[in-house]
């Protein structure tokens, strides 16, 4: 039987959050795609994500926003970029140690991912008037990876030694500050489109 050295010893909540968000967002992901397919064959097509005329996906993916780069599904591009987290998580649960530019990078992209997810928020909500049960899977996954992942690079001093008890301090929080921005969303729909009334 081996033990983790204090030198090797595996950040597990951060692997469990990296592996937990990157297979959500890989079957919101999916499944939306799965949904797209469905409409390019059947415009017609009964969605199973069709919950309300408020509820569903259907709207979202065949609105502008829903192919904003390179006129490429909003999904296809969630299938490869949600197997980042998956495999940083498998290579740390390795031993894997990156460098702290690679962790500054990952930070980056994270961030540029929830940025998107908080514009398609915005769209969703003030434009299309719907809220898309997968879409919404992603934006929770890219909420709590980005806040996990940035408490955890201040915790380890990768933007400076001054983030080092800032980061200590937030890292097990994280989740409380996912739910916290879950609470804002939920809030901020149900003012703008009084969601509840059409479940």
């Amino acid at each position: 039987m081996t033990t983790d050295t204090p030198a090797t010893r595996r950040p597990w909540f951060l692997i469990v959050v990296l592996l937990l968000t990157g297979a959500a967002g890989l079957w919101a992901a999916f499944s939306l795609a799965l949904d797209k397919f469905a409409i390019l064959q059947d415009p017609d097509a009964v969605l199973g994500c069709n919950i309300s005329f408020v509820v569903q996906c259907g709207a979202n993916l065949e609105s502008w926003q829903g192919k904003v780069f390179f006129d490429v599904p909003n999904p296809v591009w969630g299938l490869m970029g949600w197997v980042a987290p998956i495999a940083v998580a498998f290579g740390l649960l390795a031993g894997a140690r990156f460098q702290r530019w690679f962790w500054w990078l990952f930070n980056l992209g994270i961030a540029g991912a929830l940025a998107f997810c908080i514009w398609l928020m915005a769209q969703s909500i003030f434009v299309i008037g719907t809220l898309c049960p997968w879409c919404m899977l992603t934006w929770a996954a890219a909420i709590l990876a980005f806040w996990t992942v940035t408490f955890d690079n201040l915790r380890e001093g990768r933007f400076g030694a001054w983030g080092r008890r800032l980061g200590a301090a937030l890292y097990t929080w994280a989740p409380l500050f996912a739910v916290g921005s879950y609470i804002v969303i939920a809030i901020v729909a149900q003012l703008r489109l009084d969601f509840l009334s059409t479940l």
